[in-house]
């Protein structure tokens, strides 16, 4: 099953982001199905969701670190060509992923109201918040385990089934959302409350498709007897993996945290403008997000084969990439941005706050995707804590500081030009020091 270390560098890439484009397109329409249809509750509802994006990007971020270790560890076990141990792994890694998650719920529900308050929710919007997440919680188990197994999958380098399952879910959501918000066919009316629900059901029942799909059709499910060294070993080496990458992914949400306490200084149509513009800018991410689904599993199948000629043809074509496409979405934005923004509110306000945002940000869309590539590259040849050190460099040393000078400064555009600044010096960053390591790590492996 290592499909992922013979055919040429571009070719495979392709084959795997293609496919990948439709989901990855359903995963961002997801989330702005949500949005749109909770803007039609009105300006608070709109603020509650705001309040809530960090919050699922955090839990989200632990999620992915924890499914980024199993797809790490699983793809170089197939580069070497090891498909049980492989299984093996993927078995104990959805152990862990539950355990995990189950802890998650239980910290969640029971921390509600001190943290949306130190966010800066108050009144109604507090109460929104509250009844949006005090559900959305309960969803947490499947959506980890579902999240985890898809990993797994891309691991093996079979992309399509993916795609399949993220479009499947979307499809699912946009159904139930309508049903559940606005009480149609009989059933009652929700409002904030039927969207959480309706991603609750939506998760349960995608984790059902996923687990046939990593059971049946790649194998990689072992029922068989579990001893607790195996158990542990598995576990050490995912979260070896898991934990720094889950770190430095927590540092976003963490940072986009702050900085949303910063711009609800500005009052609630910013934070609606800010929530809302961070959901469609997810678009420009879309195409290369695609090809950085691919990255992981790429270079550590190749990292398992001993290719190292392979993982560096693939790091420059992909920042390369980035760079090209990242300016070529940067000029579809100046003039989207304001039609855009007229979708989900009628307030003008927010809609001058969100086009401000994007009109700034749109610039660093390449470079960012360049650093996001550059943490890739260091988790592929199992280097977490280089991975790690980049995002925190980004986030703790760059992000949070020139968004809070530059709201002192120049007030609410300062926080967006903090933001410009950022992505273009991590990138710069992560080109430099991505290039000396692989070198230095082939080096070592052609003299051993």
């Amino acid at each position: 099953m290592a499909l992922l270390v013979k055919d040429r560098v571009s070719s495979t890439v392709i084959r795997m982001a293609v496919p990948m484009l439709a989901g990855t397109f359903a995963m961002n329409a997801y989330n702005l199905v949500d949005t749109w249809f909770v803007s039609r509750l009105g300006t608070n509802a709109l603020a509650a969701m705001s309040f809530t994006f960090p919050v699922v990007m955090l839990l989200g971020f632990i999620m992915r670190g924890l499914g980024t270790g199993a797809m790490t560890v699983v793809a170089h076990a197939l580069g070497r060509g090891k498909q049980k141990t492989a299984a093996r792994i993927t078995t104990h890694a959805a152990f862990l992923s539950s355990s995990v998650a189950l802890a998650l719920t239980v910290i969640g529900l029971l921390t509600i109201k001190p943290v949306f308050m130190r966010l800066g929710a108050e009144g109604q919007t507090f109460v929104m918040t509250q009844q949006y997440m005090s559900i959305w919680y309960y969803g947490l188990v499947p959506r980890v385990l579902h999240m985890m197994f898809a990993d797994v999958i891309i691991g093996t380098g079979h992309t399509k089934a993916v795609s399949f399952l993220m479009v499947f879910g979307t499809v699912l959501n946009f159904i139930l959302d309508p049903i559940m918000i606005f009480g149609l066919w009989g059933f009652p009316s929700m409002g904030i409350r039927g969207a959480a629900l309706a991603t609750v059901i939506s998760e349960t029942l995608i984790l059902i498709a996923v687990f046939l799909f990593v059971h049946r059709r790649y194998h990689l499910i072992v029922f068989a007897s579990h001893s607790l060294g195996r158990i542990a070993a598995s576990w050490r080496r995912i979260l070896y993996i898991g934990v720094p990458t889950t770190l430095s992914s927590v540092l976003v949400p963490l940072s986009a945290m702050i900085v949303i306490k910063i711009v609800s200084g500005f009052g609630e149509a910013a934070v609606a403008a800010v929530g809302v513009a961070s959901r469609i800018e997810m678009f420009a991410f879309m195409v290369p997000m695609t090809v950085g689904m691919s990255l992981v599993p790429f270079v550590a199948q190749n990292y398992g084969a001993g290719r190292f000629d392979r993982i560096k043809t693939v790091r420059k074509g992909a920042m390369f990439f980035a760079l090209s496409f990242g300016f070529i979405i940067a000029t579809v934005f100046l003039f989207v941005a304001r039609p855009l923004g007229k979708l989900f509110s009628s307030d003008p306000e927010v809609i001058n706050i969100l086009a401000r945002y994007i009109y700034t940000t749109c610039f660093g869309y390449g470079f960012l995707e360049v650093h996001r590539y550059a943490t890739f590259c260091f988790t592929g040849i199992h280097k977490p804590l280089f991975s790690a050190s980049l995002t925190a460099i980004r986030v703790v040393v760059l992000m949070i500081p020139l968004a809070y000078f530059g709201a002192r400064l120049f007030g609410i555009n300062g926080i967006f030009w903090g933001r410009l600044l950022t992505d273009i010096l991590s990138a710069v960053i992560g080109i430099i020091w991505t290039g000396r390591i692989i070198k230095k790590v082939a080096g070592n492996s052609y003299v051993q």
